[in-house]
């Protein structure tokens, strides 16, 4: 829904055929397999252990001598996998499906409107020369009554138009032409010379009882842009294709500082010194900063004018490259982002399990009632940390490294705490218990009545 909202514009009106909606729509589900796949793990392994648990299955492998680990060892290994397949979704599937739906938005994006001629008002569907204006249209959509057609495919302005009492329209198979079947008509035109730009010989007027007209209709097709143009993008690489960039563009970045810095000396340090050496008034010239006591007054002038234009377009040039070297250093970061969301998100179906699991065994509840709720609760957290730690990297406030990781260093101790207190078989999250203690703090206390008089 979140990505129908956002391109719900790109899709609407363009006469997009179902076949690529569908397909940009599969894109868009499959582009969130690495984001469900923890919270299908938290989901699930939180309603199985607490189904065993409310069901009294875990008490009776207990009392066979298996502890909680050894029981979770199976799931374990099965999450295990699962945490594997997810770092190879996210490392290889996922880069091409990224492509496909970029390459795919982009060509619907540079689609024209489609074909939609209204009543009453003049109509220019995307169609180069032909601004269309019909009176009426019939129900069944096809027959157009009191029918003007401007024709400007010759760029000459309104040289030629076309009037018709009724007509048909329709579209030809291949969707390549809009045909226009027109009855009992005018064509006015006027032989314009486009160079010159005059008149070069007299009005024609042409009454017809029947005439097709053609319009090309190729512009409202969608061409599709070849992927390979979006390739370097940073989420349709591989870990080890960011991995190289990354490289790649530490290492331009290193020589873009180095080569700066001598151009820098070269265009403006320079300068000033070649015109100390020009100034033939000084027949000595001092070597220390007292050498401007030696210069004469337009030679004083001349010097401070050209200090001051050189500090000035040297703070230009550096206020610029520092600029581009910041969006460079970003681009770094942005790469440094991809590679370790591939690693953090699959990582994560692993520390989901080891919250889920003990925490079922705790609540001793399954279904999808609380376990839900839970769910919810915890992955919300998650990836809320996650988004914090990611728009801190994007700052440069923590390095990238930190910043992904940041939701899943947040949920370990959190995951050890309830992997211990679930082996000690602490009852701690028993809901009849959490529901009794909250009720007494809103019990009311009762009075105590005093004490009766002892008889004598």
């Amino acid at each position: 829904m979140q990505f129908l909202w956002k391109w719900i514009d790109e899709l609407v009106g363009k006469g997009l055929e179902w076949n690529i909606i569908t397909e940009l729509f599969s894109f868009a589900a499959l582009q969130m397999i690495p984001l469900a796949l923890p919270m299908a793990v938290l989901l699930s392994s939180l309603m199985t252990f607490g189904n065993m648990a409310e069901h009294y299955e875990l008490a009776a492998l207990k009392s066979s001598g298996l502890s909680l680990i050894r029981i979770m060892r199976p799931i374990f290994i099965f999450t295990f996998f699962i945490m594997i397949g997810a770092f190879m979704f996210s490392n290889y599937v996922l880069p091409y499906i990224n492509l496909k739906a970029m390459s795919t938005l982009y060509d619907i994006h540079q689609q024209k409107p489609a074909l939609n001629v209204k009543e009453g008002v003049f109509y220019n569907p995307g169609v180069d020369g032909y601004s269309i204006r019909i009176n009426k249209i019939d129900d069944d959509g096809q027959v157009l009554r009191g029918i003007m057609i401007y024709d400007h495919s010759e760029q000459a302005g309104n040289v030629q138009l076309t009037i018709a009492e009724y007509g048909k329209m329709s579209v030809t198979a291949d969707n390549s032409f809009l045909v226009l079947e027109l009855k009992n008509g005018e064509t006015y035109r006027e032989n314009w010379d486009v160079q010159n730009a005059a008149i070069t010989k007299p009005f024609i007027r042409i009454k017809f009882k029947e005439q097709v007209t053609r319009i090309d209709l190729s512009a409202l097709k969608m061409v599709r842009t070849n992927p390979e143009l979006f390739k370097e993008n940073d989420k349709m690489l591989t870990g080890g294709q960011l991995l190289s960039y990354i490289d790649t563009m530490k290492q331009s970045v290193r020589e873009d500082k180095s080569a700066f810095y001598s151009q820098l000396s070269n265009a403006y340090l320079h300068k000033i010194k070649t015109y100390w050496k020009s100034i033939d008034s000084l027949k000595v010239k001092p070597k220390n900063e007292n050498f401007m006591l030696a210069l004469s007054s337009p030679e004083k002038a001349r010097t401070f004018e050209l200090a001051l234009n050189n500090a000035r377009n040297c703070k230009a040039a550096v206020e610029s490259k520092l600029n581009e070297i910041d969006s460079e250093e970003k681009s770094i970061i942005r790469f440094k982002i991809e590679y370790w969301k591939k690693w953090s998100l699959s990582v994560a179906c692993l520390l989901m399990f080891f919250i889920g699991a003990p925490l079922g065994a705790l609540i001793r509840k399954g279904g999808l009632g609380l376990p839900v709720v839970i769910s919810i609760v915890f992955f919300l957290l998650f990836w809320v940390m996650s988004i914090v730690g990611e728009k801190l990297s994007k700052e440069g406030t923590v390095p990238a490294e930190f910043g992904m990781w940041f939701g899943c260093l947040t949920f370990v101790p959190l995951g050890f705490w309830l992997t211990k207190k679930a082996t000690a078989d602490s009852g701690m999250f028993d809901s009849v218990g959490i529901i009794t203690r909250v009720r007494n703090l809103f019990r009311k206390k009762k009075v105590s009545d005093p004490d009766p008089p002892t008889e004598i």
